[in-house]
């Protein structure tokens, strides 16, 4: 059995968007290049609309009531903010030998076993990205790979007001957004990001053997 590297984990507490996407995107490049070590980021962030590469129209911004960012990141218009969880794990695929569809399986499979943990039935989607329960979608991811390495990840309602959601459609779904606190009263967002890290590092491992 191969060994594998522990993996660092850091939780950033309430981030703006763009400043946790440089930080990604930097640590993403020297990971790359060799010159740092694979991490896991977690965090909240403040209240952003973010798009993937697709883009949206512009004029869209100005009827929302948060800023809207265009990222690099894979999928479509979502909201980020108060009440969700991020997951940002910064992992190189090609050293690892894992393929993106097997790499976007294990973050969905990591979200899923964290709603088990605390009581919530929750599985994939056949088609549609992410992690759902039976009133709905509870977790979106999107991911950029560059040089073999992945970055962004997944977000996860732990409490999110719904009626950010209801500015926009997110991920393509005309309705349908849960958060845990529907079905739970959920744990703080770090102690939440420690046992999905750990969940993460868990199946990273297992995958890399």
């Amino acid at each position: 059995m191969n060994e594998t590297p522990l993996i660092e984990n850091q939780w950033l507490a309430r981030q703006p968007y763009e400043s946790a996407w440089l930080l990604l995107q930097a640590r993403a490049d020297t990971v790359a290049e060799g010159d740092a070590s694979e991490i896991i980021f977690s965090c909240e962030h403040e209240p952003v609309y973010t798009t993937g590469r697709r883009g949206v129209d512009n004029r869209l911004g100005e009827l929302l009531p948060a800023p809207v960012v265009h990222s690099d990141r894979g999928g479509e218009m979502t909201f980020h903010g108060p009440g969700q969880l991020m997951l940002y794990p910064i992992i190189h695929l090609r050293q690892r030998h894992i393929g993106v569809k097997a790499y976007v399986h294990l973050l969905e499979q990591s979200c899923i076993n964290v709603l088990q943990s605390q009581g919530i039935e929750a599985a994939r989607r056949c088609g549609f990205p992410g992690v759902w329960t039976a009133q709905g979608k509870v977790a979106a991811l999107g991911v950029r790979v560059t040089h073999g390495v992945a970055y962004h990840g997944m977000a996860l309602n732990v409490d999110v007001d719904p009626a950010w959601f209801a500015a926009i459609n997110p991920c393509g779904l005309q309705s349908g957004i849960v958060s845990m606190s529907r079905f739970v009263d959920p744990l703080p967002l770090p102690e939440l990001a420690a046992i999905w890290m750990q969940s993460f590092s868990d199946l990273l491992a297992a995958q890399s053997n």
